[in-house]
């Protein structure tokens, strides 16, 4: 089976500022993946590059054996660092439109996620917290049965006490034989959920391995081991 997201010497420049640089990345399917890396890395633009939303400059990728268009947006559930939702509308809207725009969404699913945050369909957006319309975006997110879904810091602004419950919604509401690309600076938090890491530096790849298999082989936690990469 080919991966689900494959990066094939992939650039992006910004005039004389280099933000990817001649990226190789395969992400295979039915795998948690963290996307890590500091401020500046190149992880955003990756994803957006992924959601069509930017053009490389250079070089391919691939979703799904497919370049970035319309049909990959359909296979692909985005969950950006900002929040995007209209903040006139209800929440309960919010699901309609969504089930309206998107085929593979489940209202079932979002409901019940709704009901376990004690979120209230009929609430209005700009009523929210910022925290709670986080938790809404996500749940409209997780509530899809996409190929890939990317979610740029899903709990950045989520108090600590919803962390887990959030964390444990991604693992149990994704479609089994799809991936999942995180990208988070709250590391400890999400590291026991990732099957794999990217460590990403100053727009170029500097480690794919699994979670595992770094904690079997460095003797440490990804967390402690990304600080010491990244300390240099």
């Amino acid at each position: 089976m080919e991966p689900i997201v494959q990066c094939m010497g992939l650039t992006k420049t910004y005039g004389g500022k280099i933000a990817l640089n001649q990226i190789y990345l395969n992400l295979e399917r039915g795998r948690i993946i963290g996307l890590l890396g500091p401020n500046g890395s190149g992880k955003t633009t990756l994803i957006k590059i992924m959601n069509g939303l930017l053009q490389p400059t250079a070089g391919d990728i691939l979703i799904g054996g497919l370049k970035p268009g319309v049909e990959t947006k359909y296979r692909i559930s985005y969950l950006p660092e900002r929040t995007y939702l209209p903040p006139g509308m209800k929440v309960m809207e919010m699901v309609q439109y969504f089930q309206d725009f998107y085929p593979d969404f489940r209202v079932d699913r979002a409901y019940d996620m709704l009901a376990r945050l004690q979120i209230q369909p009929y609430e209005r957006l700009k009523n929210l917290s910022k925290g709670t319309k986080e938790k809404v975006q996500l749940i409209l997110v997780m509530s899809r049965d996409a190929d890939l879904y990317v979610l740029d810091e899903p709990i950045a602004g989520v108090d600590p006490a919803s962390r887990d419950y959030i964390l444990h919604t991604i693992v149990q509401n994704y479609n089994r034989n799809a991936t999942i690309l995180l990208s988070t600076h709250l590391i400890s938090d999400v590291e026991n959920i990732l099957d794999e890491v990217v460590f990403i530096r100053y727009g170029s790849i500097i480690l794919q391995a699994g979670a595992e298999q770094i904690r079997r082989n460095e003797g440490k936690s990804v967390d402690r081991f990304f600080r010491e990469v990244f300390a240099c």
